[in-house]
């Protein structure tokens, strides 16, 4: 422990002498990856720093950090290991304790003149030369490595007195802040200028390859340079010349990079014009807002532009009009666009409106249709430039709109059959976008095809032949429940079609109030899941599933305070008796500890990648901890990872040289996506599936229906130009008709179905709940019922793993029926603990006794009243 003490009191030592020198060699971000014993909350304010203030900055948060708090013993040897795996060995040398000979004044000379003199050549030179300059940055690397490797050998200073030596270094090498500012600036930019240009196929920031330790000084410079290749500047031609277009390019070929070189070039010429310019990225989901900018606009963009980011995870103290004003270059999610543009309408704000930009980037653009965010921002637009016309017509000025910009790297044939309805597909998604036209790469395609490797496609069919009792004991239950209930599905037992049946089937038997078949299907729908995991993991996995559900059966049982025969109806599928049958049947032999043992042994290092959305079994990642999972990945401190769908689009993840898709098939979208993944040399897409499940035929489809995609978009592109513009127009016409339609019939709902003509049942026993006119709203969210009479209908029952779910408002349980049906949650509202429903666990009975089940509550045409909390405090019985 002393040594450690004393090796923590060198370390400070260090950092007083040579401090300023230290920052100029550190990247902070890939450091802060092997850091294991700094807190998460740390990290985040060291990366927010970075991001904000610059590498130089993060440094100095960094080493003020280790100087002020007490580590665990170690952390020092660990510090001095992360700077040398991240590529900052001189660093690593400077902090070592144990290390005695520090480098040279004659070697810091040399080092300091070399990048000196890289620096003097890279602005001096003419564009033309420009492949020359990247010779001599490649030999960087080389330069540093064969000084490093000389200082590694006493220099004739050394042996003539180290003592004197180290002092005279010291006194040297303390310069002020002004001069580090300077030298770090120059090397950085240097070196960025060198990572991007050289790398320019890729959707990342750090382009050819997405880990941060093989660039390690490729995103800290503020000003690196944007260029594109050939094939990406062809698709971005018409986007150049003002047009609205959709830009289609593969994973991984910089579909990324290419929209921010449009958008630079939007905005400088907006500027060299003095016109207003400003420009909106759209992204579907949160992460995506963090990647865009710390990866792409805001290294490109920062020096000539102030760009931002927004997404629900945003802690802001301005509103959003007040960010559009004061920025040029907004990352955000389409939601929180979409929500001004309704405050706007709607008069409780000033919104913003569409006119305020002047170019909209939509990514992932093929998500532009039915009801999406991205097609309701679009219809406005639309609906704009419809009445411009009529504007123009009458000689009035007409409403400017934006320039768009949208990118895919598929955009799917919408389930089509035929190849026909494959080119409407495409031709809607133009239109829904007011497309001038789809772009794909033609003249450049051999380019294209050498930067992106097409994986080698391999379908394997997991047939298990070995002994199974565990799942031959599944099988057998499962029979004598569709015996005792009397159903016959016509899918195969763990199988997904099975799996949706007994869903509909559950549903059903809610809606007709038969408590029977709708606990005896949700059992079905277990043990199908058990037969599934025990195909897929081991049996004991498939084991503890049903294990869950068993003893929260029972934690209900013993919520509620009934007479026996009150369950009888539950007692013929409790399974009791079949859990002690099939923990009998679970092989238990050592084999699956081995194998991991063997996993580890060979250097598999895995981790699991899931949503941030609700799910009844595990708990979310947090967009930290998903960012922290993909860094890993990309580092190398995970090689194995085993992810749900959220991993398939947008999200930067390392090139793999292995992507498994096991037993799942999506849509022909999903699987390019998902293909996409594996773009390192030499990659596999595997598809690993048991036979008779389906998914292999599935498969086949979507490769059919990809072909038929790349018709339909050559189709497109070939149309003669007033054919295209009047079939546009036509759908364009159609998608607000529609609309229009859709909101009056949603109308006519809400004017015909009061909240007193419906009543909520328990979906399982059936028991009326309450009716229509007992529910409230919070927040336009929270559907509360405060009545003295419901109270008596339900047991709270403590619920902690909801708890830690739901941690951004207070729960304080569950509130079950007296059946042991779910029904919702207490929350705490402005001090008050009121029983929140979720709509999913009632069956809805209307005034004409139709009964329908619903997922959530907006899908209700009903229009509840919001809480009156004035109300509710006078009437309460709480102190």
């Amino acid at each position: 422990m002393s040594n450690g003490h004393s090796l923590d009191k060198q370390f400070r030592y260090l950092i007083s002498c040579f401090r300023p020198r230290i920052k100029t060699y550190i990247q902070v971000e890939p450091v802060l990856d092997y850091l294991t014993f700094l807190p998460a909350d740390v990290k985040e304010r060291i990366h927010r720093t970075a991001d904000t203030e610059g590498n130089l900055s993060a440094v100095e948060l960094l080493l003020s950090t280790l100087e002020k708090e007490d580590w665990p013993l170690g952390w020092t040897q660990e510090l001095v290991e992360a700077l040398q795996r991240a590529g900052n060995p001189l660093a690593a040398r400077y902090v070592n304790p144990e290390l005695t000979d520090l480098p040279s004044p004659s070697f810091e000379h040399a080092h300091d003149e070399c990048l000196q003199l890289l620096n003097l050549l890279q602005p001096t030179e003419p564009p033309s030369a420009h492949s020359e300059i990247e010779n001599v940055q490649e030999n960087v690397p080389e330069v540093e490595e064969s000084l490093l490797s000389v200082s590694d050998h006493p220099s004739p200073e050394k042996e003539g007195g180290d003592t004197e030596n180290n002092s005279s270094f010291a006194d040297s090498s303390i310069t002020s802040e002004s001069d580090t500012s300077l030298a770090e600036g120059s090397v950085s930019c240097l070196d960025e200028s060198l990572g991007h240009n050289s790398n320019m196929g890729s959707d990342s920031g750090t382009m050819g390859s997405d880990s941060d330790e093989e660039n390690v000084v490729g995103r800290a410079s503020p000003e690196p340079e944007l260029q594109l290749r050939p094939y990406q500047m062809e698709v971005a031609q018409p986007a150049l010349e003002g047009k609205n277009i959709i830009i289609c390019l593969p994973t991984g070929s910089g579909k990324t990079r290419v929209a921010v070189y449009i958008a630079k070039d939007h905005l400088d010429k907006k500027k060299k014009a003095s016109e207003p310019g400003k420009v909106i990225v759209l992204v579907n989901k949160v992460p995506l807002v963090e990647q865009l900018f710390r990866k792409e606009f805001n290294p490109f963009l920062r020096k000539w532009y102030r760009v931002i980011r927004l997404s629900g995870d945003t802690q802001l103290k301005i509103s959003f009009p007040e960010v559009v004003a004061s920025c040029d270059v907004i990352i955000s999610t389409a939601q929180i666009l979409e929500n001004s543009l309704l405050n706007s309408e709607s008069g409780e704000d000033a919104g913003v409106q569409l006119s305020d930009f002047s170019l909209i980037i939509i990514d992932e653009c093929h998500h532009t249709n039915k009801e999406a965010v991205y097609n309701n921002i679009m219809r406005r637009y639309l609906k704009q430039k419809l009445k411009n016309y009529t504007l123009k017509k009458e000689c009035r000025p007409v409403v400017p709109l934006p320039q768009i910009l949208g990118l895919t790297a598929s955009p799917g044939v919408g389930g089509a059959t035929k190849q026909a309805k494959a080119d409407e597909h495409i031709l809607k998604i133009c239109a829904n976008l007011d497309a001038f036209t789809i772009k794909t790469v033609k003249e450049n395609l051999e380019q294209l095809k050498n930067q992106i490797k097409e994986p080698y496609k391999k379908v394997v069919i997991a047939d298990d032949t070995r002994e199974d009792p565990f799942k031959a004991k599944l099988l057998e239950i499962m029979t004598k429940i569709q015996t005792y209930c009397q159903l016959s599905p016509m899918s195969d037992f763990g199988t997904q079609p099975y799996e949706q049946w007994a869903i509909q089937m559950e549903k059903k038997a809610a809606r007709e109030g038969n408590r029977k078949d709708r606990v005896c299907t949700e059992h079905l729908r277990k043990y199908n899941e058990a037969l599934q995991i025990n195909d897929t993991i081991r049996m004991i996995d498939a084991y503890n599933h049903l294990e869950t559900f068993y003893n929260d059966e029972k934690e209900k049982r013993f919520a509620i305070l009934q007479d026996d025969s009150d369950n009888s109806d539950d007692d013929d599928c409790d399974g009791d008796e079949d859990k002690n049958d099939l923990k009998k049947s679970v092989k238990l032999d050592g084999t699956d500890r081995f194998l991991i043992d063997l996993f580890f042994e060979v250097g598999v290092k895995a981790h699991h990648l899931i949503g941030a959305g609700h799910s009844s079994e595990f708990k979310p990642m947090t967009q930290n901890e998903q960012r922290e999972v993909i860094s890993k990945f990309r580092t190398g401190k995970i090689n194995l990872l085993i992810a749900t769908t959220v991993a398939e689009e947008g999200l930067d993840i390392k090139e793999c040289n292995i992507v498994i898709r096991y037993g799942l098939v999506t849509n022909e979208i999903a699987m390019v996506q998902a293909r996409g993944r594996a773009r390192a040399d030499e990659s596999t897409y595997v598809l690993v599936a048991p036979s008779g499940s389906g998914v292999i035929e599935r498969e086949t489809v979507n490769d059919f229906r990809e072909k038929m995609m790349y018709k339909a978009i050559h189709h497109v592109q070939n149309m003669k130009p007033d054919e295209y513009a009047h079939k546009i127009l036509e759908l364009q016409m159609q998608s607000i008709m529609e609309k229009k339609m859709k909101i009056k019939r949603s109308i006519a709902k809400h004017y015909r179905a009061q909240p007193s003509l419906i009543t909520l049942l328990c979906k399982n026993c059936s028991v009326s709940a309450c009716t229509g006119e007992d529910i409230h709203v919070i927040e336009n969210m929270h559907h509360v019922n405060m009545t003295p009479k419901f109270k008596e209908l339900y047991i709270v029952r403590e619920n902690k793993a909801l708890q830690e779910k739901f941690a951004d408002y207070q729960t304080n349980g569950e509130i079950i029926c007296k059946c042991g049906q779910a029904w919702g949650t207490m929350m705490v509202h402005k001090g008050l603990d009121l029983p929140c429903l979720k709509i999913r666990n009632f069956v809805v009975v209307f005034q004409d006794n139709s009964k329908k089940q619903y997922k959530k509550w907006v899908e209700l045409p009903i229009t509840f009243p919001k809480l009156d909390y004035s109300q509710y405090c006078l009437f309460s019985d709480e102190d």
